[in-house]
């Protein structure tokens, strides 16, 4: 079974900390699911499905080497399992929350086998920032064979 999260919904956070994962997602995502810090001052949400498949490469890393050591760490450090409740919410901790410099208003964005979480502020400027040319990035990609 592929597994394919993708659109982009604007959202918010609540007093609590807790966010509404947006309907399309509960689906793919389960019950339980995995929250850690991601690249880009986002957060990732993983279905756990997707986790372990991830916990797999990383533990095919070589622990010899320290900057593998540190990404996992990074990765694993902040991870906390999910649940989400009958309403539809995660929580996300303080932590997390600071790390994404999320206050209120949110963008949850479907990236494939995980659910990215942003800041919408830190979002609208990291989409300000990025000038994508479609055919420059295009003729890129074939050097990873797309």
């Amino acid at each position: 079974m592929w597994l394919v999260l993708m659109g982009e919904y604007q959202n918010s956070i609540d007093a609590k900390g807790r966010m509404i994962v947006p309907s399309k997602f509960r689906d793919e995502l389960g019950y339980k699911c995995v929250l850690t810090k991601g690249l880009d001052k986002c957060l990732y949400i993983y279905p756990m499905s997707e986790w372990e498949k991830f916990r797999e490469k990383l533990s095919g890393l070589p622990v010899s080497d320290a900057k593998a050591r540190r990404f996992i760490r990074y990765l694993y450090a902040s991870a906390q399992e999910c649940e989400i409740d009958k309403q539809g919410r995660i929580s996300i901790s303080a932590a997390l929350r600071e790390y994404a410099q999320i206050e209120k208003e949110l963008v949850t964005v479907g990236i494939l086998d995980k659910v990215e979480i942003w800041s919408k502020q830190v979002y609208e400027d990291e989409d300000s920032g990025m000038s994508l040319n479609p055919e420059e990035f295009a003729s890129q990609m074939t050097s990873y064979g797309i």
